[in-house]
């Protein structure tokens, strides 16, 4: 009978421990680890199915799973910092557990894994975009003029100028994109603004910290660039325009430029029919873009 005790509450607790499995989601990723004698899987296919049938497992066993991204190449280097043997599975084990405290991860809510690992690569690539957007704006450095910080100035402007779109828009659902170019590689950032039942936008902090700094690097740099904003409402078709960036603000887009971007192939020049139930226009006024009144940001 206690033996039994003992059994139950250990299922018990094993419920109450979370778990992070760090997943190579590319076959050269796993070609990468297999050079480790102890990292025994020989086929990459067969490896995500046994992944995938684990995490269903525990799923079912009540257990929360967190999935993260595992590089190879970190691995190797995080080894050679700390001096350890990476052929050894306790030592990946305790890079994963790092990784789900630093690094791109996503918790398993059962989901196929055919979902999963592009959203996680999603996730990757997004935190990398945020990284390298704030580390190029932190090297902006302070003004020669005034001493005032060109990355802090610029990510105020960003993050007004964000509340101005987000204010101004339509009702519905957004979607806003911004790319920059030049910087030198190009940065895309993605926000999506769910409209509640009160009509405030509703938006992951993650992403919109995101989206800021990138769009806070294109206006310090003066980089070329734009933001895309696309509204969904029930009952009225969908709207699109946008903004230029221009030194430290946006321009407007004129309707036909909007139009024109979205229905000429990019490779190719060629035009492409423009989406049914689509309204390509001109952005609303967005205030003190244009100058109404102390903005803020870097001025001379």
């Amino acid at each position: 009978m206690a033996h039994t005790d003992h059994q139950t509450m250990r299922r018990v607790l094993r419920r109450e421990i979370a778990g992070t499995i760090g997943l190579l989601t590319d076959e050269h990723d796993f070609r990468a680890m297999r050079r480790y004698r102890s990292f025994t899987f020989d086929d990459h296919a067969t490896y995500l199915r046994q992944v995938e049938d684990l995490l269903k497992t525990r799923a079912l066993q009540g257990i929360h799973t967190t999935v993260a991204l595992f590089d190879p190449q970190e691995y190797a280097e995080y080894c050679a910092a700390k001096d350890l043997d990476p052929d050894v599975p306790a030592h990946r084990t305790r890079f994963t557990a790092e990784l789900a405290t630093t690094g791109p991860t996503l918790p398993y809510e059962g989901q196929p894994l055919a979902d999963l690992v592009p959203a996680l690569v999603d996730e990757a690539v997004r935190q990398a975009t945020w990284e390298y957007a704030a580390t190029l704006l932190a090297r902006l450095g302070a003004c020669a003029t005034c001493g005032e910080d060109l990355g802090r100035a610029a990510f105020a402007r960003a993050s007004d100028l964000l509340v101005r779109i987000l204010d101004t828009a339509p009702p519905g659902n957004r979607h806003l994109v911004c790319s920059v170019t030049g910087t030198p590689e190009t940065l895309v950032a993605v926000l999506h603004a769910d409209q509640t039942a009160n009509g405030t936008p509703a938006f992951d902090e993650a992403e919109a910290l995101e989206f800021t700094t990138v769009l806070a690097l294109g206006l310090a740099t003066h980089s070329p660039g734009g933001l895309v904003m696309r509204t969904t409402a029930q009952g009225a078709p969908d709207r699109i325009y946008g903004w230029r960036l221009r030194r430290d603000g946006l321009e407007p887009l004129t309707a036909g430029e909007v139009f024109d971007a979205y229905c000429t192939d990019v490779e190719s020049g060629d035009l492409i029919s423009p989406e049914s139930g689509v309204d390509y226009s001109e952005p609303p006024h967005l205030g003190q873009e244009e100058g109404e009144g102390p903005r803020p940001g870097h001025h001379h």
